[in-house]
């Protein structure tokens, strides 16, 4: 075999290896966790939710292969979210069971009851997380006044600096149903936004739908499974580098260069990192619409945590959305930390970082990219699901942001499941995107 088609080879067989963990699919969303020792926490009201002051009650399991197994320095303790604990101590089980009583919430929120034990040295950990008023729980980031107009004005940069796109077919990841493309197209700021492009072999016009990346940096696939169901699908990066390098090079940039990228330039608002990203997601619209397999009025976007903020951002922005799909938000109501509750990833406001970061400047940067000022001003329907026991994106942040959302909206809540998914939530959430794109 020819040198260059060797290392072409391992390239492909490289990123082939790596997809797999991130799924092809393209909905990068964690799968189901599994943990050698099972521990159950949940509160006894079967849809986990209580009316506000009701006690609560925690019900504990502690199993190994289903059956209760001898286990050491069982511990529990209860707290607001990411906040300090109010109730804690040991935990002594009967059986593999025990419960564990507090006091409800008197204001709107969730209350998260955890549960450690040791087996052969090493810990493991259970939660459960009891909702009070969700539906009540209101923002604390304010809205800029001039909100509209900054944005208004970074979609007139974005509209003077010509697409460029460029377009290169992937054969040996192309089927009998699907064309598969390397793309990339001109952002602001001398910037590129690189992704892969799955497109429906055959006659016709196709909807189309933009899937927004989930934080970190990776690279992509191509989401094969949509586009052989009839839609054209373009799966962007955000950190305008191309998407179909080795993972060392993916590995080196989250250890270095990109380490903690989302807090980069937060003190102001015309330099922070994801302003050229927010932008870079309209640019990836302006390239959709443009092919001529599109539809010309079918479009949606879909993502989860930081993809499902980009979702409601990216509809909020552009009204070529149609339809939205997002999964457990992140950027949602980032002051949350300022004001004594839990704030929505990246935590930026955290014990940790409030040395760093607590100061006018950046209050005042973040508030024009959190969403939930976009979702004061969205006007997309979209569908939505999590859980309660999210640990990355805590559900009194993105509970901030939804209940100000005046569009159509659907809900799909299982409250067991935290920053990840089950198979059937993307299953829903992908059959109710088709059946509007396809009406």
């Amino acid at each position: 075999m020819h040198t260059s088609h060797l290392l072409r080879a391992l390239k492909n067989q490289s990123i082939f290896l790596i997809l797999v963990f991130f799924s092809i699919s393209g909905t990068s969303f964690a799968q189901i966790p599994r943990q050698y020792l099972d521990i159950t926490v949940s509160p006894v009201n079967q849809d986990w939710t209580y009316t506000l002051g009701e006690k609560v009650e925690f019900s504990v399991s502690v199993t190994q292969s289903g059956r209760p197994i001898p286990v050491e320095n069982v511990r529990y303790f209860v707290k607001e979210e990411k906040m300090n604990p109010i109730k804690e101590g040991p935990l002594v089980l009967k059986e593999g069971k025990a419960s564990i009583s507090v006091e409800g919430m008197k204001k709107p929120g969730f209350l998260r009851c955890e549960v450690f034990a040791t087996v052969d040295g090493k810990e493991y950990r259970g939660l459960g997380t009891a909702a009070f008023a969700p539906e009540k729980i209101v923002p604390t980031v304010l809205m800029p006044s001039d909100f509209d107009a900054f944005w208004n004005v970074g979609k007139q940069e974005l509209a003077a600096v010509p697409m460029d796109p460029k377009m290169v077919r992937i054969p040996e990841r192309s089927t009998e149903k699907v064309d598969v493309y390397h793309v990339n197209f001109q952002n602001v700021k001398n910037s590129r936004v690189y992704g892969v492009l799955t497109v429906p072999k055959g006659e016709g016009k196709f909807p189309a739908i933009l899937q927004v990346p989930g934080a970190g940096i990776r690279p992509y696939g191509g989401d094969l499974a949509k586009a052989a169901r009839g839609a054209i699908v373009l799966q962007i990066g955000i950190h305008g580098i191309p998407v179909d390098l080795v993972p060392e090079v993916y590995s080196n940039l989250a250890s270095g260069a990109l380490n903690g990228y989302w807090n980069f330039n937060a003190q102001d608002k015309d330099l922070y990192y994801y302003k050229r990203v927010y932008l870079g997601c309209i640019r990836a619209v302006d390239f959709l619409v443009s092919l001529p397999q599109y539809d010309g009025q079918n479009l949606g976007v879909q993502g989860g945590s930081q993809g499902g903020a980009l979702s409601i951002i990216t509809a909020a922005l552009d009204p070529r959305i149609n339809y939205l799909v997002a999964y457990y938000p992140a950027l949602s109501d980032m002051t949350g930390y300022l004001n004594k509750r839990a704030g929505g990833w990246p935590h930026i406001f955290a014990d940790s970082n409030l040395k760093y970061y607590n100061n006018p400047k950046v209050i005042e940067t973040l508030s024009y990219y959190d969403v939930v000022n976009f979702a004061r001003i969205l006007k997309t329907p979209g569908f939505y699901s999590w859980g309660y026991n999210d640990d990355t994106c805590p559900p009194t942040s993105f509970y901030a942001a939804y209940n100000q959302i005046k569009a159509p909206k659907e809900v799909f809540v299982i409250p067991e499941t935290g920053h990840w998914t089950y198979p059937e939530q993307g299953v829903k959430s992908d059959n109710w995107l088709f059946e509007k794109l396809k009406k």
